[in-house]
């Protein structure tokens, strides 16, 4: 019995790999990005003149990652930087017009349709399935710090890798 479940779940977690690692391929083959990257995206889109560090702080993701992640979405065109007027050592984000239409035309993420989904569970069923990840990471000794996002890769990789 106990070997049966331990495959069970082993298979689990391998659906799961599959379905973050098909929405990667569906997100880049539709937009050309990582998921990481139309998150950061749709953020800057959300907020007028936003800085690099509200949006870090936002996603829970380091300003290092920020800062490589913008480099890539200006690079596309997706967003520009400019120096605030307020404050000449901040520096501003805004969407563009293509960045604009490449976040409402990109496919839901895997992680969006998670959140949807959890969030209609009873709290009792959140708390079960956060505390069974949780101890399903600290078996297999994914100890690291990871940021909220359903991607399998380099947050700060581009999208054609």
């Amino acid at each position: 019995m106990e070997q049966e479940i331990a495959t069970g779940t082993l298979r689990a977690l391998r659906r799961i790999l599959r379905a973050t690692d098909a929405g990667t391929r569906r997100l880049a083959s539709a937009t050309g990005l990582t998921p990481s990257q139309l998150l950061v995206l749709r953020e800057i889109g959300a907020r007028r003149g936003v800085t690099p560090g509200t949006v870090a702080q936002q996603l829970q993701f380091s300003h290092a990652t920020i800062t490589a992640v913008v480099d890539r979405l200006e690079e596309l065109g997706l967003v520009t930087r400019t120096r605030s007027e307020t404050d000449k050592r901040q520096f501003l984000l805004a969407i563009t017009p293509d960045g604009s239409r490449t976040a409402a035309e990109a496919p839901d993420m895997l992680q969006e349709i998670f959140l949807h989904r959890f969030t209609m569970l009873a709290p009792w069923e959140q708390a079960m399935i956060f505390a069974g990840a949780e101890r399903l990471a600290a078996i297999l000794g994914a100890d690291n710090d990871a940021a909220p996002l359903l991607d399998t890769g380099a947050i700060d990789r581009s999208g054609s890798e």
